[in-house]
């Protein structure tokens, strides 16, 4: 198989590139420069965003499948699958279940409404729209039948350039009374990098096409399971002091993001974020390994990288100063 990566250094990319050649596949990765590839991964430089940007990719393949991983202007998205529509066979997009309008009822599947006021056309946007506007690009250029819309949920594991796995490891490893959200038993649903990489290159072998909602199935871990295993691994004497939503919430501590991955209970915000039916993509191969694992290889990814984890500079930054925490935990936090 001849894979063509637009983007392909950083997170997803780079866990689909190791995928990839671990399947003995031939690997080339069209990207800006800013980051080294993966070793075994043949390089072409360029800058979607400029004009004649895709320069290098003018008179490049055949491949057999495109793997995209663009979130900003959807024009990117256009102007590549057009130009590639006659020289691959297939392309995935990875685009986000942020599709879907919001809020969701638990169990909404692919069949769930999506966006509007999305196009293929538009400059940058907001998130949402954006990642529906490259879909839309996709289906115009491949068609439905060569199209495989890769919907992903929350993605965690090692290279993550968003923050969330690093900063409670970070945390924990800091050690001290941790501010631990609750319930301990509060459902979590996300998918391990490579485990979406992994489905992504079967999926598309296989000539499989449409939308696919790509996030573990519900309850896969909880809140508890994770933040064990952060002590687990850093090996912390970290205490873990669990603290009702409620006094959470009345800190000022934002959900999702004041606390990567936690949303309080009973919520719009859990239902739709973590409440996915995701059966289609199980039915369709998708694997899922335990927390355990995926909480200590981003572990040792990071004592790799000197323990700091990469900032995508388009996204905030996550997590919460240690005078918010102490503020929460003041307010009622128990062990």
């Amino acid at each position: 198989m001849r894979l063509l990566l637009l983007g392909g250094t950083e997170f997803v990319g780079r866990a689909v590139a190791e995928a990839a050649l671990a399947h003995g596949w031939d690997v080339t990765a069209f990207h800006r420069g800013r980051h080294a590839p993966v070793p075994g991964v043949r390089s072409l430089h360029g800058d979607r965003t400029a004009p004649d940007g895709l320069t290098a990719l003018a008179d490049g393949g055949p491949w057999d499948l495109v793997v995209d991983t663009w979130s900003a202007a959807p024009r990117a998205v256009r102007d590549t699958a057009r130009l590639l529509r006659d020289r691959a066979d297939r392309y995935a997009y990875v685009s986000s279940c942020s599709v879907y309008t919001w809020p969701q009822p638990a169990g909404h599947t692919e069949d769930a409404p999506v966006v509007e006021g999305a196009s293929a056309d538009a400059d940058a946007t907001d998130y949402a729209r954006d990642k529906r506007g490259g879909e839309l690009a996709v289906l115009d250029a491949f068609g439905p039948d060569r199209s495989l819309l890769v919907r992903a949920g929350l993605i965690l594991g090692p290279y993550e350039n968003i923050g969330r796995l690093p900063w409670w490891l970070g945390r924990v490893a800091r050690g001290g009374r941790v501010l631990a959200p609750g319930p301990r038993d509060l459902p979590l649903q996300y998918v391990d990098v490579r485990d979406l990489a992994q489905w992504v290159l079967e999926a598309s072998a296989a000539g499989r096409s449409g939308p696919y909602t790509l996030v573990g199935p519900r309850g896969h871990t909880t809140m508890g399971e994770l933040l064990d295993a952060c002590v687990t691994v850093t090996a912390s004497t970290a205490e873990l002091c669990w603290t009702d939503p409620d006094t959470v919430l009345a800190a000022g501590i934002a959900p999702w993001t004041g606390l990567p991955v936690w949303v309080p209970p009973d919520t719009d915000l859990h239902t739709t974020l973590h409440g996915a039916d995701t059966s289609r993509a199980a039915a369709a191969g998708l694997r899922c390994r335990p927390v355990t694992e995926t909480v200590a290889d981003t572990w040792q990814w990071l004592l790799k990288i000197g323990g700091v984890a990469p900032q995508r500079p388009d996204r905030p930054a996550v997590g919460i100063d240690p005078d918010s925490e102490a503020k929460a935990l003041a307010a009622g936090a128990h062990g």
